[in-house]
């Protein structure tokens, strides 16, 4: 199937779930009419206040609520920590180690879709930006017990070794992180994540961002 005016093809996930996989917008009921009778995978973004019926009588089913927390460099309030350093030299499977397990995402919430699956998809997209240099090792005393990965401003994934998670120390890792992004010469960063991820929330609120754009994820998924 070509890309039309409604759908779209994803290729990266794709590749992740050997399945084909699309996104479909607007939700409309002229866009899902235009859905041919296809097999696989499709996402659907929307606003929260919009009409939902629709969306559920075409098969779709919710998975998650999305928010893009935003920071301006004025806003940014950064939180020193001499024992706290950022590396470019970890190595992916150093970095694998911390990430393999960490993520609890859509794909992760959607019954159709297994959960070995969904952790190989966030693997797969720590090593795909390890490869182009976007990725900051974290690290505490010394020891790398984190990674920070982005592109261009924008924040894409972020963890911590499961031992040193919940001891207040990801205020003072981010915060050296989202410094550097700033000294490349952003004005603005930003990230996207779940609404229901309220530790990392207030961690983005601790360090002077702000929020905006909300959306609702749906999928379907057609056999």
């Amino acid at each position: 199937m070509r890309d039309n005016k409604f759908i779209k093809k994803t290729a990266w996930d794709k590749k992740i779930f050997w399945i084909n996989t699309y996104e479909i917008s607007p939700a409309t009921e002229k866009a899902f009419k235009q859905m041919p009778k296809l097999k696989g995978h499709f996402t659907l973004k929307v606003d929260p206040g919009s009409p939902k019926r629709i969306i559920h009588e075409y098969g779709f089913y919710y998975c998650d609520t999305l928010i893009e927390p935003y920071c301006g460099r004025e806003d940014f309030k950064f939180i020193y920590n001499n024992k706290v350093g950022l590396t470019r030299g970890a190595g992916i499977g150093e970095l694998l180690k911390i990430s393999h397990g960490a993520f609890y995402g859509r794909f992760h919430r959607d019954f159709n879709i297994l959960k070995g699956l969904a952790d190989a998809r966030y693997d797969a997209w720590l090593t795909q930006l390890w490869r182009k240099k976007r990725v900051f090792g974290l690290c505490y005393c010394g020891r790398l017990i984190g990674f920070f990965a982005f592109s261009g401003n924008k924040i894409l994934l972020h963890a911590l070794k499961k031992e040193y998670r919940g001891r207040g120390l990801a205020k003072y890792l981010w915060s050296a992180a989202c410094r550097e992004l700033f000294k490349k010469g952003y004005r603005e960063i930003y990230s996207s994540i779940s609404t229901s991820n309220l530790p990392v929330l207030n961690l983005y609120v601790s360090l002077g961002f702000k929020f905006r754009n909300v959306q609702d994820i749906y999928h379907r998924l057609i056999r």
